[in-house]
């Protein structure tokens, strides 16, 4: 009796040490949801169901008169159809691809080689880093706007210094000429997106043990060979995730293009991105724009799961 009178206040306080356990437990587990459900709530409400509105809508015939009378027959394939019989759609394709590839290859050249440079410890490397980002921060509007007075055939800037240092006669039509326009909103796209690429680039390179290059050093290697063996290796996988995600970026830009060129002259510098828009806020074929946008998304992921599966397979070789 007295052995059990001793082991009851033991089993008591036992019992009690698994009960604060288990509260204890049980409020971790609600303040993880209190922190989870927002969050989800909010990618559901504002990423979620556009995407899911978006795609229902392509499969119907969603016009302004849905707002007012709600109805928008299903219609199939029918959108989809339609705007890849378009006979403008090989050249929106075309046009999408040598501006993706274009700009996407000068962004990463550029962004790479500014950020070897700033590798490198100089007087105000820092501020000079700073003053890069500007044209990331920068509203793509106010962007596309600057450079559409720059780019005047008759008052901008790029035109009268080429007139003042006598390299040209006339005026070259930067926005107006079939030929040049689509070089042009390139090149201003190249500008903007020489930031983002550096400013990734330059975290991978920080990454990389500088031990690595003096020994490649005392192995007699110079500048090119560190680069192509320690460098490059070392730095694919931040490559892999700036190449990505300048597809997804560059693939949908809009605001550049609308506002220097509005997809001329004659259909020029029209990409898939630009053509959803004419669709949907000039034409008001919704569900034709939804189709159009929904073949954007496609071609983005189509792109990221062929290079990211290239790209492992290399890593594996």
């Amino acid at each position: 009796m007295r052995n059990e009178s001793r082991r009851l206040p033991d089993l008591l306080d036992a019992r009690g040490r698994e009960r604060a356990v288990a509260r204890a437990r049980m409020w971790e587990s609600l303040a993880q949801w209190m922190f989870i459900v927002p969050a989800a709530a909010y990618l559901l409400m504002f990423f979620g169901y556009p995407v899911v509105k978006n795609i229902a809508m392509s499969f119907q015939q969603y016009t302004t008169a849905t707002f007012y009378t709600g109805a928008a027959p299903f219609v199939g394939l029918e959108n989809y159809a339609r705007i890849l019989s378009l006979d403008l759609f090989p050249k929106v394709l075309l046009t999408t691809v040598l501006f993706t590839a274009g700009s996407l290859l000068g962004q990463f050249v550029l962004g790479l080689a500014f950020a070897l440079f700033f590798q490198r410890r100089f007087p105000l490397g820092g501020v000079l880093r700073s003053l890069l980002l500007l044209p990331w921060l920068l509203p793509l509007v106010v962007s596309g706007t600057t450079w559409r007075w720059m780019l005047d055939t008759d008052s901008g800037v790029v035109n009268g210094a080429l007139r003042h240092l006598h390299l040209l006669s006339s005026g070259i039509p930067w926005l107006t000429g079939t030929s040049q326009a689509l070089v042009s909103v390139i090149l201003v796209n190249i500008w903007v997106g020489i930031p983002f690429n550096t400013a990734i680039l330059y975290g991978g390179l920080q990454d990389i043990p500088t031990h690595l290059y003096e020994a490649a050093k005392l192995d007699g290697a110079g500048p090119v060979k560190s680069f192509r063996h320690v460098t490059w290796p070392l730095l694919r996988p931040v490559v892999s995730v700036v190449l990505v995600l300048g597809v997804v970026y560059t693939v949908k830009v809009l605001d550049v293009i609308l506002v220097m060129t509005g997809g001329g002259p004659a259909n020029a510098t029209e990409t898939l991105a630009t053509q959803s828009y004419e669709l949907s806020f000039q034409q008001f074929e919704f569900g034709g724009g939804a189709a159009m946008s929904n073949l954007l998304v496609v071609i983005s992921l189509l792109f990221a799961f062929v290079y990211l599966r290239a790209n492992r397979r290399a890593q594996n070789a």
